[in-house]
């Protein structure tokens, strides 16, 4: 069997102010043809997933470009026109191919391309014709249109969230591929429109049992996959919701029935979904009083996993003018203060201007006398999937008794070693504010404290009532009653 896989994946928040460009990928995450490294790579999943099948079946696999860039605003139209054009080349000098799969996300924005997986998909089927298997693997943070839908045979989404089952989802995507090549299935998809959008922590209930179940009934009674498009709200286009997709083996009514069944049982679920969200003050006002620690607060709002710029000082300013000591914030993506705070040395105390630069969204910055703690020339932190994820030049300093990370690479917090490898004693603070909405639950949950999800001011606020909306379809519960 020949095989092609490759991928271009990112997250778009339409509302922030940073344009993703080439540099943006070329940061996260570029590998040209036959250039991606001998590891797991996240936004490689179905590439890493055909050596692995390769290998055992003796597949003849043909690696495309793979290219990721981190969440951020709109995608110019030459970085993603630069990018597909790549990755078609790469397609046809590989051509005939019997399948191929791809790592996409699902909710990428590029200036002329509100849907640029289906607009990928469309030219990959346009180029291979309708007898070839096209499968992609999404993140389940999309934006399902019909056009990804009618262009793959099959698509599937991670199902956890944080993000933990990548590489499961992609073997699942290429043994299901293969199977159709084989002619062994004949998958069929039916789509159901939630018409609202949601946060789904599958690490909570309800969430956490609905998953279980949909994956209990994958490969029985002809349900060949389940995949729940939970949507992505920072992306103002018309498909945005939340979304059920099944395909059953040769059997629509099956697909469709499943679909509606499942649909409805989230819409019933739905104000139980979205945990609790208390403002700044409300928020360390509950990590004071309660008497077990650390407790994590997530400032979701400045998440760059959402497209943030990573910088907002709303939390940090109310910390200091309350006087909360023994705490834990970042990371900051301040690459001038990071680079200051290196220079000065391990040791040194100097004034730092911290935070507050990219958009009102960040607040104002900060003007703080600190003493640097630790300097890391190269830092890491496990990110998702325990793939190593950059931070770059970053410094651990202190303030009034809060120690803050700040990092010259904009990457969300995802494993406590962005803290404990740079120094800082997580298990020892009162409060740690992650500037994560979730990805970083899998790995703080560990420390045993409790978690708050907070509301505050930016990129990826909680109140969507705020965003100026424009092209999404409407009512969409609950920014419509």
């Amino acid at each position: 069997m020949r095989v092609f896989s490759a991928g271009i994946a990112t997250e778009t928040n339409t509302f922030a102010p940073m344009p993703t460009g080439l540099a943006s990928f070329r940061d996260r995450g570029y590998f040209p043809a036959g250039k991606h490294p001998d590891h797991f790579n996240f936004f490689a999943g179905p590439l890493w997933a055909a050596r692995l099948r390769g290998r055992e079946q003796g597949w003849c696999l043909k690696e495309g470009m793979v290219a990721a860039a981190q969440p951020s605003g709109v995608t110019t139209r030459a970085a993603y026109e630069e990018l597909r054009a790549e990755l078609l080349e790469d397609l046809r000098a590989a051509m005939p191919v019997d399948m191929v799969v791809l790592a996409l996300h699902g909710a990428m924005v590029a200036d002329g391309y509100d849907d640029c997986e289906g607009d990928i998909l469309a030219r990959v089927r346009e180029l291979v014709g309708p007898d070839v298997v096209i499968g992609a693997e999404l993140d389940p943070h999309n934006h399902l249109t019909a056009a990804m839908v009618n262009n793959a045979d099959i698509l599937v989404c991670y199902k956890e969230y944080p993000h933990t089952d990548v590489l499961e989802r992609a073997l699942e995507l290429v043994d299901l591929c293969a199977a159709k090549v084989q002619k062994r299935i004949r998958p069929v998809a039916a789509v159901v429109d939630c018409e609202m959008i949601v946060t789904i922590h599958t690490s909570r209930q309800p969430a956490r049992g609905f998953v279980d179940r949909i994956q209990a009934l994958e490969g029985k009674d002809g349900v060949l996959s389940v995949s729940i498009t939970h949507g992505f709200p920072w992306g103002d286009v018309p498909d945005m919701g939340t979304k059920v997709l099944v395909y059953a083996d040769g059997d629509r009514r099956k697909a469709e029935a499943l679909a509606r069944q499942l649909a409805d049982e989230l819409i019933a679920m739905r104000a139980q979904l979205q945990p609790p969200n208390p403002g700044i003050d409300a928020a360390l006002d509950e990590a004071l009083a309660l008497d077990r620690g650390p407790v994590i607060i997530s400032d979701g709002a400045d998440n760059p996993g959402g497209g943030a710029a990573s910088d907002a000082t709303f939390f940090l300013q109310r910390m200091l003018e309350r006087g909360i000591g023994n705490a834990a914030i970042g990371p900051f993506w301040d690459p001038v203060a990071a680079r200051i705070a290196a220079e000065a040395g391990e040791g040194a105390r100097l004034k730092l201007r911290i935070g507050g630069k990219i958009s009102a969204l960040s607040g104002q910055p900060l003007d703080l006398d600190c003493s640097v703690r630790r300097v890391a020339r190269e830092h890491m932190q496990t990110g998702l999937a325990n793939t190593p994820t950059a931070m770059g030049e970053s410094a651990l300093v202190e303030c009034a008794g809060i120690e803050i990370l700040l990092c010259s690479l904009r990457n969300q917090a995802m494993g406590t070693d962005l803290f404990t490898g740079i120094g800082c004693e997580l298990a020892s603070k009162r409060i740690v504010v992650v500037k994560s909405s979730q990805h970083f639950y899998a790995s703080y949950a560990l420390l045993g404290g409790p978690v708050i999800y907070a509301a505050a001011p930016g990129a990826v606020t909680m109140d969507l009532k705020t965003l100026p909306y424009r092209k999404i379809a409407r009512p969409k519960w609950p920014i419509d009653a």
